[in-house]
């Protein structure tokens, strides 16, 4: 054999059974083995557009190669290495659709989901090959859950659950959050991560609360998640200070309940009003919305019927009790209130009772 055939061979070697290098054959270097290994050699010594053209011209002169997969992920490579890494997903998603089988196809998933991270912490695209100025947050969220199914269970769909969920989070998209964290405690609950997912789950809830004009089913969540915290992690939720957010969301409930009963003053409707009041009272006696419902409450009394007054809480020793204003005080704080008072002539012509400014009730 000529010296420039003999320079030319690629060697090849395996280990053997005391993790030895064996040297095996000499490989013809025309071969797809030694032409990918060539491809290989070449990315990992820092060339990453020569090896982009031989892995190209890899995949088109042989397309049904046994080896097609490891040169769609040299060529992923190359193009991540080049900085155009939304092309290389086109060859990393190749190989997890076709070649899922393969020794490459962790390693395709891999690439993807640190692809995919560095969009959710906001990279962007390029426009053309150019400047980075295209949105990738749907490539993220999409790409995140590809991983997540494509790989069930595994550290790697654990790393992508807790980063979709980060990435709802930051984004202020607090349902999808929430959604996202429970799902990760009920797929991974032996995670090194559940502390965390278990109180950002309830930041989720209770940023989702948007005021007391809107849904509060988000508060009765986080209660129940903080409550649940208390008993299984109790170090953890006095460092959250749990105590001091569960008395948050009693006045928050509470408010939603008082907005609801002023919202029923609004429509002219009394005896809802007074429904909304005395759950109120009962549910939270010490929040401060009870205490400007009974502010209140004298100025609703005379517009309900004889069976609502039968069966009303005694409102007169909550307000002395809790207020220490006498019933006769009354106050008109709500506008809702005066306006069906004087429609219905229950104002009182007294005239040592004054009414009060008509500021409204601050929810």
């Amino acid at each position: 054999m000529c010296a420039s055939a003999t320079y030319a061979q690629s060697e090849q070697y395996v280990l053997d059974q005391l993790d030895r290098w064996e040297k095996t054959a000499d490989a013809d270097p025309a071969s797809e083995e030694a032409q990918l290994f060539n491809a290989r050699r070449t990315l990992a010594l820092g060339e990453a557009a020569r090896a982009k053209n031989l892995a190209k011209a890899f995949i088109e002169r042989y397309p049904l190669s046994r080896w097609r997969s490891e040169a769609l992920l040299i060529r992923g490579d190359a193009e991540v290495a080049l900085g155009d890494e939304y092309k290389a997903l086109f060859d990393y998603e190749e190989i997890c659709r076709k070649y899922s089988s393969t020794q490459t196809f962790i390693p395709a998933l891999e690439r993807e989901f640190e692809i995919a991270k560095a969009y959710a912490n906001g990279l962007k695209k390029r426009f053309f090959g150019t400047i980075r100025f295209l949105s990738s947050a749907e490539d993220a969220e999409e790409l995140l859950i590809r991983v997540q199914e494509r790989l069930p269970g595994s550290q790697l769909a654990e790393q992508a659950g807790m980063e979709l969920a980060d990435f709802y989070f930051r984004n202020r998209d607090l349902l999808l959050a929430a959604e996202a964290y429970d799902l990760f405690l009920e797929n991974y609950p032996r995670s090194s991560q559940v502390p965390k997912a278990r109180l950002r789950l309830i930041y989720s809830y209770l940023s989702g609360f948007k005021g007391p004009q809107y849904d509060a089913s988000g508060l009765i969540e986080a209660r129940g998640r903080l409550r649940t915290l208390q008993a299984i992690e109790p170090v953890l939720a006095d460092q959250v200070g749990a105590d001091g957010i569960l008395i948050r969301i009693e006045e928050s409930e509470a408010a939603k309940l008082l907005s609801t009963a002023n919202w029923y003053l609004e429509v002219d409707d009394p005896i809802s009003a007074e429904l909304f009041i005395r759950r109120l009272i009962m549910r939270h006696p010490t929040a401060v919305a009870t205490l400007e419902a009974l502010r209140i409450i004298p100025n609703i009394m005379p517009l309900l019927p004889p069976s609502i007054l039968t069966s009303a809480p005694d409102y007169k020793s909550l307000r002395v009790a809790l207020l220490g204003i006498p019933w006769e005080q009354i106050e008109f704080k709500d506008p809702g209130a005066l306006r069906l008072l004087e429609t219905q002539g229950a104002v009182s012509n007294d005239p040592s009772i004054t009414p009060a400014p008509t500021t409204g009730v601050a929810p």
